[in-house]
């Protein structure tokens, strides 16, 4: 049972536009506070954006101002708009949702990834 599922990457000049999807279940989506997350070449996992359940957000410095992140609850779909691309934000982009849950405490799912890369 797939919870996650992302899509967009893909190859972009530098100073380019993209857009990633993350699908998540009906259930999930309704529940969890959601984020994007990104790995590049030997390099740690870095938080990119959040985005609560009640629509607050948040962005790491290096993407302030360039990144949006949404969701869409009609369509139970997570959003990363990015924009002014660098060649720095190469790297296999992954979305992760975490839903509390009253007797279980948190549910946390991570979807497949999805490959950005920005190079002319």
């Amino acid at each position: 049972q797939v919870e996650l599922v992302e899509s967009g990457g893909g190859l972009v000049q530098p100073g380019g536009s993209l857009r990633l999807s993350c699908a998540a279940s009906r259930r999930l989506f309704r529940l969890a506070d959601m984020a994007w997350y990104r790995q590049a070449p030997g390099k740690e996992r870095e938080l990119v954006a959040t985005i609560t359940n009640g629509g607050s957000t948040s962005y790491a410095d290096s993407v302030k101002g360039r990144f949006t992140v949404s969701r869409d609850t009609a369509e139970n779909t997570m959003y990363l708009q990015m924009h002014s691309l660098k060649p720095d934000d190469t790297a296999v982009y992954y979305c992760y949702a975490r839903a509390a849950v009253s007797v279980e405490g948190y549910v946390e799912r991570w979807g497949q990834g999805t490959l950005v890369t920005v190079s002319s």
